[in-house]
């Protein structure tokens, strides 16, 4: 998938600054390669919830923001996230007291 796609499936209008974060962001991620498509996947999966994937305005990695309407959206929101982590061997970390997770990389 071309870097522009991934920003506009990602709900992102594409310019040089986020093609260059995008960049950094496949760089920084482990096996970026072997779970782009699983991203893009969950980002789907989680739309229904109210939730998302996009790009960490502090980090480079993408990061899973869990912004559901309700507790129990919520937590199927999180069920889904350790379903893509475990299925997929993908490392993510929840960040202390937030609804969110950065997605480290593929775990070998």
């Amino acid at each position: 998938m071309q870097r522009d796609a991934m920003l506009t499936q990602l709900g992102y209008a594409p310019n040089s600054a986020l093609l260059s974060q995008l960049e950094r962001i496949e760089n920084n991620t482990a096996g970026y390669e072997k779970i782009r498509k699983h991203i893009m996947d969950l980002h789907d999966h989680l739309k229904i919830d109210g939730s998302y994937v996009a790009m960490s305005n502090t980090n480079d990695c993408f990061k899973i923001k869990i912004e559901a309407p309700s507790s129990e959206i919520a937590q199927e929101a999180h069920e889904k996230v350790k379903h893509f982590s475990d299925k997929f061997k993908i490392t993510v970390n929840k960040l202390d007291n937030k609804e969110t997770y950065y997605i480290v990389g593929f775990n070998h």
